[in-house]
């Protein structure tokens, strides 16, 4: 619902600020005060073209700013979309705030809950906020491509319109791999042979994960035979060689260890330290054993450390062809095996895609033709709804249908021996049709309403159209055109109505229709220091609203005051036989 509206410097709108209220908001005032104005500043709001002639003469630029607050459905629409962009502010998510921006350059500025955003958004959003019908361009109903999703809600078809999209969802994979499968069978045989080589590659390295560090190791040995061979000789010579021409290592120890037993029998608390001298001297004889049999092992074996050298540059380059490590080279080969079975048996997978393409579209036929009998019977329905409302508003003579076609496509689903096409709404393509005259063909409804026709076929099918359409704020301007005060009386009770699932705004120059406001606005020009200015007044007092009616019904003193009066009295009894 729009709550707020702050208009700045657009057309003749110096600053205007407005509260609505729920239920029916009526502006009224003498013609070219600006009415429409405003209601082109909320359009503008919404994402309608920024045009540098809305700028308030001496102005370098205009605004426009709206809050909406968000409940019921609206919010289940709007709020979404407000995530997805990352817009929810710091209100929360009870409210939105849209702003737009015209600037003298040509310029323009959108934002949602002050974050700049792109038309398209701004639009997208505005849509679930706001629905306006007039001569403007912003007539959903008007647009066909809403036409389809209004007969549907209309019929309660929204469900099963899900089933259906899932369904063709699917189609879509199977054709998505089908057309893979058959776009190029030279690539895809190209493919296969570059994954039988890289497979016999990896098969014919039979990698080992714990081979390459192994191999490392020996590579360091045998890169350093010379020198492990030197220095355990010389560890050797240390420990027991009698040549150096001094004691060895191990007989020092072993002296040692003798002298100590001679000690700890003299005094007993030395045994411990005698016991760890003997096992020195035992291991450092182990050791030089050790040694002497490792410094004759070494050996210096080209032959090995070449094949050596060869084979890690081999794993080398399997890991920067198919992975970083040997475990993933072996997962590319297991990956590379499942990809060319499939390749391998294209044929037999493409058989079983076709079979399961055909299957789904019989599917897509059956649930389709469903969608589109109900769809038949609901449009029926809702025509003779629309012709009768439209006989109260005084088009009686005109014709209304909901034109529902099928085309032929090659690739389509599959409806006994027919091939439709479809998508994910289904079978059909939906458009409101009329006949404003009699006489005249039925053609849509773009192409064959007036301005003021347009806003009653508008109200007509929103009376009708109200429990499927959500659009929680419904702008009607100029609804009253070509109408009198009779027929006046019927609109605005019927736009009235329109209140129990909307707030609805009416700019009106009819009485009759001003009448049913729940809030109702008054709209003049005031002239200052050489310039003209817009000025809304909001007519809480009843008194007010009295000499408002009254001048809109041209009546004068005393007569036309209690004209007023009985105007607004026939207008509340209405009303309460309506609640009642």
């Amino acid at each position: 619902m729009l709550e707020e509206l702050r208009i700045q410097n657009f057309a003749i709108i110096d600053r205007l600020e407005l509260d609505f209220a729920p239920g029916l908001n009526v502006i009224t005032g003498e013609t070219g005060a600006g009415k429409s104005i405003i209601i082109d500043a909320v359009e503008l709001l919404l994402g309608g073209k920024a045009d540098p002639a809305f700028i308030r003469s001496g102005s370098d630029k205009a605004t426009v700013e709206g809050v909406f607050a968000l409940r019921g459905f609206s919010k289940g629409l709007v709020l979404p979309l407000l995530r997805r962009e990352d817009l929810v502010g710091e209100v929360g998510e009870d409210f939105v705030t849209l702003y737009r921006e015209i600037r003298s350059t040509g310029r323009s500025v959108a934002r949602v809950n002050g974050a700049s955003v792109t038309l398209e958004v701004l639009r997208e959003i505005g849509a679930g906020l706001v629905d306006i019908h007039g001569q403007s361009e912003h007539l959903s109903l008007l647009n066909s491509r809403y036409h389809l999703d209004l007969i549907d809600r209309y019929a309660e078809l929204m469900g099963v319109r899900e089933a259906i999209a899932k369904i063709v969802a699917d189609v879509s994979v199977v054709r998505a791999e089908i057309n893979t499968l058959q776009s190029d069978k030279r690539a895809l045989e190209r493919r296969a042979e570059q994954l039988r080589d890289d497979i016999a590659d990896i098969e014919a390295a039979e990698l080992d994960p714990a081979e390459e560090d192994d191999l490392k190791a020996e590579r360091m040995r045998l890169s350093n035979s010379e020198q492990l061979a030197t220095l355990a000789a010389q560890a050797v010579n240390l420990l027991s060689a009698e040549n150096t021409g001094e004691l060895p290592a191990v007989d020092r120890l072993q002296q040692v260890a003798q002298a100590l037993a001679k000690l700890a029998a003299i005094d007993a608390s030395l045994a411990e330290w005698a016991e760890v001298a003997e096992g020195m001297a035992a291991q450092a004889q182990d050791l030089a054993i050790d040694l002497a049999d490792y410094a004759e092992a070494v050996e210096y074996n080209p032959k090995r450390l070449n094949f050596i050298e060869e084979r890690l540059e081999l794993i080398n380059k399997l890991k920067r062809r198919y992975g970083g490590t040997v475990e993933q080279v072996l997962a590319y080969a297991e990956r590379a095996r499942d990809e060319l079975d499939g390749l391998e048996n294209s044929e037999e997978r493409l058989e079983q895609l076709r079979a399961q393409e055909h299957a789904l579209l019989v599917r897509v036929g059956e649930l389709g033709m469903k969608i589109s009998n109900q769809r038949q019977i609901a449009a029926k329905r809702l025509a003779k709804a629309v012709m009768a409302e439209l006989g109260d508003l005084r088009m009686e003579r005109a014709r209304f249908e909901v034109g529902i076609s099928q085309t032929e496509a090659a690739e389509g689903c599959i409806v006994g021996e027919r091939r439709l096409a479809f998508d994910s709404t289904g079978l059909d393509a939906v458009e409101m049709l009329l006949s404003a005259n009699p006489g005249e063909p039925l053609r849509p409804l773009a192409k064959v309403a007036s301005g003021g026709e347009a806003a009653r076929i508008m109200l007509a099918l929103k009376r009708v159209l109200t429990a499927a359409d959500h659009t929680p704020t419904l702008i009607f301007d100029e609804v009253d055109q070509g109408i009198g005060g009779r027929i006046g009386t019927v609109v605005g009770e019927k736009l009235w109505t329109l209140t129990h699932g909307h707030q609805v705004l009416v700019v009106t120059h009819l009485p009759q229709l001003a009448g049913f406001a729940d809030k109702h606005y008054h709209v003049k020009k005031i002239a200052s220091d050489d310039r003209t200015a817009t000025q809304v007044t909001a007519l809480d007092d009843p008194n007010a609203r009295v000499i408002e009616l009254a001048e809109m019904l041209g009546a004068t003193g005393e007569s036309g005051r209690q004209s007023a009066r009985d105007l607004l009295s026939e207008a509340q009894a209405r009303k309460s036989r309506v609640v009642s």
